[in-house]
């Protein structure tokens, strides 16, 4: 079993790009006496929290300020990679920034309403 979710990563030229990065799930006791559940490796975090941005773009290009996972909470976003590509993210997915080098990536919140997201800081 397995789930998915998007990477925007530099390339040695600096050029931002997206990737569908797959993740194995185990079934595991994770909470006994709950019943198992699916699982993936653990990773370490850093830093947690929630940031909210108003509707419109998130100002200009710019690379990420850490590697970090996002979790639309509500809203909805839409990244701009350079080499042209753009997806969405609605509530309930998750990508991961890792371009932090290079000219990045442009964020925009497309929804009427604030763009909420929950924040994973990964250890560098």
């Amino acid at each position: 079993m397995a789930v998915t979710y998007d990477r925007i990563y530099a390339d040695e030229d600096g050029e931002s790009h997206f990737e569908t990065v797959e993740v194995a799930l185990k079934e595991v006791d994770y909470a006994p006496p709950a019943d198992p559940v699916y699982l993936s490796e653990l990773e370490a975090a850093t830093k947690v929290g929630v940031l909210m941005v108003s509707p419109g773009p998130a100002g200009d290009w710019h690379p990420t300020p850490v590697t970090q996972y996002l979790v639309v909470v509500s809203g909805e976003a839409e990244i701009t990679v350079s080499d042209g590509e753009k997806r969405r993210f609605k509530p309930g997915q998750v990508f991961l920034t890792a371009d932090k080098t290079g000219k990045g990536h442009y964020s925009e919140n497309v929804s009427s309403e604030p763009l909420v997201l929950m924040v994973i800081h990964l250890p560098d």
